[in-house]
Parts: structure tokens; sequence; C-alpha cells
């Protein structure tokens, strides 16, 4: 179990007590976890997203880099994903609410993509370049190839199994 694995779930623990400790332990917001299950997913976000690559979990950007992946949608890393306006809106206040502002999260990656955030860098390291050119993980941004949970919102280093 990684420490912020057991974070959360004393986390869990202490909440009922939470309005008798809440002056003393700060836990962290639902915003401010990396991962997020595929059941608290916005429906919408979900559908959309999905038809051409996994729901990633609106914690793993800031609001302003969700800010800027919605508002170009019609030239969305080289794909037209335009929507009407209103599944736009709804989108946006979502992943708005549920973005990242933890520290390792603040920092804005070049041109919005995780894949080129610092945190992710720091956290692949230790993949070789040909890992990520092999057919079965296609992209650095294809976390379901070495994370066999990420539709779950589960990231964590014991469900990793790196493709040969």
């Amino acid at each position: 179990m990684s420490v912020f694995s057991h974070f959360l779930a004393v986390g869990r623990t202490l909440r009922p007590f939470g309005l008798l400790l809440g002056c003393c332990v700060a836990l962290p917001s639902f915003a401010d976890r990396p991962m997020m299950a595929a059941s608290a997913m916005l429906p919408a976000y979900q559908q959309e997203c999905v038809a051409c690559h996994m729901a990633y979990p609106p914690g793993l950007l800031p609001a302003a880099s969700w800010a800027r992946v919605m508002q170009g949608l019609d030239r969305h890393y080289g794909t037209d994903a335009a929507l009407d306006a209103a599944t736009v809106r709804q989108i946006s206040t979502w992943l708005q609410s549920n973005a990242g502002t933890y520290k390792r999260v603040r920092e804005e990656p070049p041109q919005d993509r995780l894949t080129q955030s610092a945190w992710f860098e720091r956290k692949h390291r230790e993949v070789a370049p040909v890992v990520w050119k092999r057919a079965a993980v296609g992209s650095r941004a294809n976390c379901m190839a070495c994370h066999t949970r990420a539709d779950r919102g589960d990231f964590e280093d014991d469900n990793v199994r790196i493709p040969k």
C-alpha cells in the first residue's frame, strides 16, 4: 500500500470524527486525489472521452489545463472532438470542480498533456523509451496498457504490468 493509499484509508476511518478533528487534521479533498473511480465520473465525460481514450481522472491536470482542453475540442490533439455547447459547459464545470490542486499538479504541463507533466516524467523515469513504442502500449497516453486498473482510477504500482 502506498503512503497516499494509507493516508486515504486513515482519512476514511477518521471521517466520522471529522467535526471533532476538522481543526486539527487536513484530509485531501476529492479533487486532490490523483485517481477517481469510474463510478464517480460524470456520465457525459465518460461517454464522450471513452469513445477515443480512457477517461482520465480530472485530478491529473490543473483547472487551467482542463479549461484549454475544453476550449480546443475542435483541434483536440489532432482530432476534431467538438461537442455541443451544453455538453461542453457541463463537462467543463465538472472538470473545473474536480481538477487537481495538489502540489504535483499545480504546474501546467506543456500543451496541457498529462504525459508531459513533470510528475508524469518523474513517475515514469524508469520506463525505457522502447517500451512506449511496443505495439501493446502504443503511446504514453495509453495508461491501460500497463496500469491494469486505470479505468477504475487505480494507478497503484502493485497493479502495473508492462507488456512484452
